[in-house]
């Protein structure tokens, strides 16, 4: 198995480096921001129906084969509002968690209590074995540079569906007694909102939508979307590592954060530093650490595919180092 890229380290030092002054004003970004939160959950909503109202309206394939994945960038914006909700950085309040489910969490088969328990985890055991993430993402399925074939592989897995259910069982931990949520959603609410949701479908007859325009999108284009996002937090399968040496800073332009939003999650290092910092400052928290001299401008990605070509380079280069090692063993026998 190869082993793992390392990454070159944007970050010159941790929060612990920053001056008084910086720390103070990282501190007064921290906080709620439910007005962002419905904010981008109206707007994915906006899109989801949007897309939904087009394709069924104009009735073919291609307008189907362009909602589909359009669909599917808007539910991965409900799963990464969950994560915010998470870390109660969205809805406050008695009805918080309950209303986040309904709006974020419900629609794409998993919960805010669910996700909590692992994600805290990882946030608490980072890289180690107790980190749940960290567990299921070793392996050759996240070790870069990955051979092309096994890649191949396994985004054909995503798209047919096979990687959904890995998914969900990743949002889920065994451990029922560990960060119980201070307001937790009635056990009762869940089971409601799908019967009712059937019974909705049923009534209008919307089934065949729903399996196109829904599940379809769902269990396909949206687990290929997960599977960027992960790549693009941290580089796996480095036990013991730090946040800085593992987690990449990457600058999306702006027609990326249009097509495939992620709510700054490729500022993945600022997240784990601050993770009282919502979505929409970390942006901010990065000017903070270039005003302190803590950022190395050479190692920050400009875009995704920036990336993941830096992630893959070195298969090239194991390529051209094993036709050097053939070509010298070929020299030495014929001499």
């Amino acid at each position: 198995m190869n082993q793992p890229h390392t990454l070159s380290p944007a970050l010159a030092g941790d929060k612990s480096r920053l001056s008084k002054q910086a720390r103070e004003e990282i501190q007064a970004l921290s906080g709620a921001q439910p007005r962002e939160f419905l904010i981008q959950a109206g707007g994915a909503w906006g899109v989801i129906i949007t897309a939904i109202a087009l394709a069924i309206h104009i009735d073919n394939i291609w307008m189907t084969a362009l909602a589909i994945p359009i669909i599917a960038t808007r539910f991965n914006i409900l799963g990464l509002l969950v994560h915010e909700q998470v870390h109660q950085l969205g809805l406050r309040g008695r009805y918080g968690d309950t209303l986040a489910n309904i709006l974020t969490a419900y629609p794409i088969g998993i919960t805010v209590e669910d996700y909590a328990k692992v994600h805290l985890s990882h946030h608490k055991y980072y890289f180690t074995e107790d980190d749940p993430d960290f567990l299921r993402k070793s392996g050759p399925d996240w070790t870069f540079p990955m051979p092309t074939l096994h890649l191949i592989k396994l985004l054909l897995s995503d798209l047919c569906g096979l990687s959904f259910y890995r998914i969900l069982q990743g949002k889920r931990l065994e451990n029922k007694q560990i960060y119980k949520r201070l307001h937790p959603t009635p056990k009762w609410l869940r089971p409601t909102f799908y019967i009712g949701l059937a019974v909705l479908l049923t009534y209008f007859e919307l089934w065949p939508a729903f399996l196109v325009y829904w599940l379809l999108p769902l269990m396909t284009f949206t687990p290929l979307i997960v599977r960027l996002g992960a790549v693009c937090e941290h580089v796996y399968n480095l036990p013991q590592a730090g946040i800085i040496e593992s987690s990449p800073l990457i600058i999306l332009s702006w027609w990326e954060k249009l097509l495939l939003p992620n709510l700054n999650f490729a500022l993945h290092a600022y997240h784990h530093f601050f993770p009282g910092v919502a979505w929409c400052n970390l942006p901010k928290v990065h000017e903070i650490f270039k005003a302190e001299n803590l950022v190395n401008e050479c190692a920050v990605f400009q875009g995704y595919w920036s990336y993941l070509s830096y992630l893959q380079n070195s298969v090239i280069e194991q390529k051209h180092k094993t036709i050097h090692a053939i070509q010298s063993n070929t020299n030495n026998w014929q001499e």
